[in-house]
């Protein structure tokens, strides 16, 4: 097991993945793919760092959707697309024009609104502002379409993305948490606008309770923080967007019988301003990243389902949503 393997598997057990080269050609501005932009900011005191993965022949004129996505605790931006979605992530964002940023959290984790989590670290940082931060300087550096920008996350990354919803829906059009939901620190809260969001929840996840409750390192230990059941998360985005309380579902092709995991997908359409609830129940998955990476063994984390592309369903979702088209209906 290498480094990054380990310190993803870290980030499990606490429940918590350069300036850009830019030329004219044809009075458009063209900025040169790269794997990696390496970007930092100064907030709260401290200089941050982010990740910028461009998608091909990516121009600058043409605003393009960004997804940041969140590493799980004590994992890394750098890693968090090769350690824990095997490079689907990546890949399904360059075949559909996205641009990427890949955050760092201090101390390789979120302040995702559990205070249990911060007991040893003393500070709270503004995560929350940060995140913001770098939409703007995205927005202005890149480019990017306000209207149609997206957060996912795992584990620790997921549970930020939903406080992201609760505090920063102004700025986001849609949140994908995979393997979280709502903690029980933010259970009174409510986004300010309207906001689309797709849970990728396996049912035996070892880590992070499906039905929820304590989040103990396998049922032992202090705890880090107590988190809202899945069926009630779910509940709580269907009645602040006014879906409808009867879903759609869909039982997908068994395509791996060998992972041990099946998917129904739970669909609430018609919310205010365009939103939808959906649920992906990974019945039998574990705390991974469907179609991802094993990175650990099963026993420890629960087995990755074959059946689906975490990746490509968050992203087709993501790109069916934004501000603009809320405001035309």
């Amino acid at each position: 097991m290498n480094r990054a393997h380990i310190a993803l598997s870290l980030g499990c057990f606490l429940v918590c993945v350069g300036c850009p080269s830019i030329r004219a050609e044809d009075a458009i501005q063209k900025v040169s793919p790269a794997k990696n932009h390496i970007e930092t900011l100064y907030h709260d005191g401290i200089n941050r760092t982010y990740h910028v993965r461009l998608p091909p022949d990516f121009i600058k004129d043409v605003p393009a959707p960004l997804v940041i996505a969140l590493h799980g605790g004590k994992g890394d931006g750098r890693g968090f697309d090769r350690n824990t979605t095997a490079g689907t992530l990546t890949a399904a964002a360059a075949a559909r024009g996205v641009v990427l940023v890949f955050p760092e959290g201090i101390n390789k984790q979120w302040c995702d609104g559990r205070t249990e989590m911060l007991k040893d670290k003393g500070k709270i940082y503004d995560d929350v502002g940060f995140i913001s931060q770098i939409i703007d300087k995205m927005i202005k550096d890149y480019g990017i379409d306000p209207r149609r920008v997206y957060i996912t996350g795992i584990s620790n990354g997921g549970f930020m993305s939903v406080r992201l919803a609760m505090e920063l829906s102004e700025k986001i059009a849609a949140i994908a948490p995979v393997a979280a939901q709502t903690s029980e620190a933010l259970k009174d809260k409510t986004p300010q606008l309207p906001i689309s969001i797709m849970v990728i929840n396996g049912t035996k996840d070892p880590l992070v309770p499906y039905n929820g409750g304590d989040l103990r390192l396998f049922g032992f230990g202090r705890s880090r923080g107590a988190v809202l059941s899945t069926a009630k998360t779910i509940e709580l985005f269907v009645h602040h967007n006014g879906c409808g309380k009867a879903p759609m579902t869909i039982e997908i092709d068994d395509k791996d019988p060998d992972d041990g995991a099946t998917v129904v997908v739970e669909k609430y359409k018609n919310g205010k301003e365009g939103t939808e609830v959906i649920l992906l129940k990974v019945i039998g998955g574990g705390h991974t990243w469907p179609g991802g990476e094993q990175y650990l063994g099963p026993r420890l984390i629960g087995t990755v389902c074959r059946d689906i592309n975490a990746s490509e369903m968050i992203l087709e979702f993501f790109l069916a949503h934004s501000r603009e088209k809320r405001s035309a209906q």
